[in-house]
């Protein structure tokens, strides 16, 4: 468990943490007094240079389309990934699967055991909402899925492999998404270590937050493609 420990903070420890964008000054114009005898002095004025009208090309939602949610919308956000409708039935359905093949087996195939895994799942996943809600805040990270504004096969696809492990900085960037891998991996721990049967340890944590992790590119792919 130790170990685990240390693992998270090194995770958060080394977390990246993007530079402020420099942006470049231009030149003021430049206006001079042509000197002649017996004429008006006229100003001659520099012209500004034109700007680059090539966008800076990102992956995904750009930096010059997303928009920071605000600190409500934020909170919103994070009491829905706990308690919304889409939370509630995904609990249920795995609270389902796992009596229908009575996994744990210490629980039960009965309804009694659907109970337990079903308040298991919230519990888990409310560990997981409230450390990532948290990093996030402190570390100015939104680990939010945002669907792919370009509509080739391949930057959705793109965009739906690595959300999982990024999030966007206040200016639209994707940076290092600690905050969900901190939360995914410590929930998961947290309950094999603790209401889970005496037989589940920490590694077990670790395999079901790496499954979960995978699954969450599954649903972003049926976002990006079917579910809109």
């Amino acid at each position: 468990m130790r170990n685990i420990l240390i693992c998270g903070l090194l995770s958060i420890s080394s977390a990246l943490f993007v530079s402020a964008q420099t942006v470049p000054i231009q030149n003021e114009p430049v206006s001079g007094v042509q000197a002649s005898t017996g004429t008006k002095a006229k100003a001659t004025v520099t012209p500004l240079p034109k700007a680059d009208p090539t966008p800076e090309k990102t992956t995904g939602t750009t930096a010059g389309t997303y928009v920071r949610p605000n600190a409500k919308k934020r909170f919103h956000s994070y009491l829905n990934g706990m308690f919304g409708p889409m939370t509630l039935g995904k609990s249920a359905a795995y609270a389902g699967i796992g009596t229908w093949r009575n996994s744990p087996e210490e629980w039960g195939d009965q309804w009694e055991g659907f109970g337990r895994r079903v308040a298991s799942g919230l519990g888990t996943n409310a560990i997981k909402q409230t450390i990532t809600y948290g990093l996030g805040e402190a570390g100015k990270l939104d680990s939010s899925y945002y669907r792919s504004k370009k509509k080739d096969f391949k930057s959705k696809v793109m965009n739906a492999v690595i959300s999982p492990v990024t999030a966007r900085n206040p200016e639209g960037e994707r940076v290092f998404g600690y905050p969900r891998l901190v939360g995914i991996y410590t929930a998961n721990i947290i309950a094999r270590e603790t209401w889970y049967p005496a037989r589940y340890d920490w590694k077990d944590g670790m395999k079901t937050a790496t499954v979960s992790l995978g699954m969450s590119v599954g649903y972003n792919l049926i976002k990006e493609f079917i579910w809109k």
